[in-house]
């Protein structure tokens, strides 16, 4: 196998050492938010004495911190392999980095100096009704953080989606709509179809982020602007729902294409996968009402859209994608190393993440679940076991320096153990509290739920030893790539 980074005459220097950049920052912050959350969860089993306050605190960094670097480092996987097929700006991609960073200091700063603790969905008008432990400068400074870390992201896809338009002829070109509806056999990559499918939903939703997030700073700094409470609500939502589900789409692409490379079979695309990918691009946008249905107020029908949608919308590109992992691999003779174990778990957290999330979205046992620990049991399924698997694949493999695969070794074996072991221990112990309804987001837990609490804590501490030898193999081959 060869190291594609390294081989690549269209990227430049500069390229590849903002995409080493990336990396860099997504390894260190996904990191620190492992931490942070084994640092929550111990506190919810009494290991650990932090106040009430300063776990809100550490609450708001660990999901900002972590929804924000899974667009990150999604977005590098993107880029990485759609380079290959259109020009990309170099400078845009280095902006995109330079805004996160900036936006990511502002969010600190606010925090650990401002004692901001809303969590990171903000949701108004709660940065600005604190009871006195924030002031007004800190809720600014959180939501402004935030919006530059959006304009970065806008910016780069709007490169994006100028590189697809002048390479392709057009977006529905690039989602292959002309072999989909029509007759011809000319089918963009699966890298082009997945980016266009993320510029279009990624750009709305960011779009409506940033309303949002201007909106609030306006009531923040002149509380005589009241906006509509619910409109704001379910725009937060709308945001949040498709960046986060844009993120694994962004770093699915890299299994598209790194896997062939060990399987030496080629990622066919077809029309199946083409429409699984359009008809995506519909239902991320329509579903995000599943997060909304408490909110009886919403009209009736936009509820029953969102349950029937939630049945369905990731079924599509996710069976398409499991689907063809596994016949990809069956009977290739695959030499098993870190990078691709990593991909081939990543199909399994994603597979299996998705099944709470659409039992939660039954409006029957949402009423029930929604505030419990089940909702972020599914979220952290095919995050942590999906998507940051995505993530160290693609690391791995863009930095191997040797030319050829070599076996995989039995600390390599280690590491995706304790990893694996240790997260879906780590998950089920969130699901298992859900179904009890153990209530998510409160730092302090009655005496029935320690136990669980204290099992999740051990799991954790498994997935983060496993991390680390991951990590450190990263950062081992990273100075050897060039």
């Amino acid at each position: 196998m060869t190291n594609e980074l390294k081989k690549r005459s269209d990227i430049s220097p500069t390229a590849k050492k903002t995409l080493l950049g990336y990396m860099s920052v997504v390894i260190a912050v996904i990191l620190l938010m492992m931490l942070l959350g084994a640092l929550l969860r111990g506190t919810q089993a009494e290991f650990f004495g932090l106040n009430w306050a300063f776990f809100y605190k550490i609450m708001t960094l660990h999901g900002a911190g972590m929804v924000g670097i899974a667009g990150l480092g999604g977005s590098a996987v993107m880029w990485y392999f759609l380079s290959q097929h259109v020009k990309l700006s170099t400078g845009i991609l280095i902006a995109n980095l330079g805004f996160f960073l900036a936006g990511v200091l502002s969010i600190i700063g606010a925090v650990l100096i401002g004692d901001f603790g809303a969590g990171w969905t903000f949701l108004y008008p709660l940065p600005v009704h604190s009871l006195g432990t924030w002031g007004v400068e800190a809720a600014v400074a959180y939501l402004a953080g935030l919006l530059l870390i959006g304009v970065g992201f806008l910016l780069l896809y709007l490169d994006i989606g100028r590189a697809i338009i002048k390479g392709y002829g057009g977006l529905a070109r690039g989602l292959g709509w002309h072999c989909l509806f029509g007759s011809s056999q000319d089918y963009p990559p699966a890298s082009v179809v997945a980016s266009t499918m993320v510029l279009i939903v990624n750009v709305t939703g960011i779009l409506a982020g940033a309303v949002v997030l201007i909106i609030s700073i306006v009531n923040a700094l002149y509380p005589a602007f009241q906006p509509d409470a619910l409109l704001v609500k379910t725009l937060t939502y709308f945001f949040g729902h498709v960046f986060i589900n844009a993120a694994i789409y962004m770093a699915v692409i890299g299994v598209y294409e790194i896997l062939p490379v060990y399987t030496k079979r080629p990622w066919k695309v077809n029309k199946v996968f083409l429409a699984a990918w359009s008809f995506s691009t519909l239902l991320v946008l329509a579903v995000f009402p599943h997060h909304l249905l408490m909110d009886f107020n919403l009209p009736t029908s936009l509820l029953v859209m969102a349950q029937i949608t939630s049945y369905i919308s990731g079924i599509p590109v996710l069976i398409v994608t499991a689907y063809g992992a596994l016949i990809l691999v069956y009977k290739s003779n695959i030499r098993w190393d870190l990078a691709s174990g990593l991909l081939f778990m990543s199909m399994y957290g994603w597979a299996s993440g998705v099944v709470p999330a659409i039992v939660d979205a039954t409006i029957k046992v949402n009423v029930v679940m929604h505030n419990t620990q089940w909702v972020p049991g599914h979220f952290h399924y095919y995050l942590l076991i999906g998507l940051v698997p995505m993530l160290l694949g693609f690391m791995l493999y863009i930095t191997k320096p040797d030319t050829e695969q070599k076996p995989i070794k039995s600390k390599d074996v280690t590491a995706l153990f304790l990893y694996l072991v240790g997260g879906v221990g780590f998950v089920m112990s969130f699901l298992y509290s859900g179904q009890n309804s153990v209530p998510r987001r409160w730092a302090q837990h009655m005496e029935p739920w320690l136990i669980t609490d204290q099992i999740a804590t051990v799991f954790a501490g498994l997935v983060i030893i496993g991390f680390l030898m991951i990590a450190a193999k990263i950062i081992v081959q990273i100075p050897k790539s060039g």
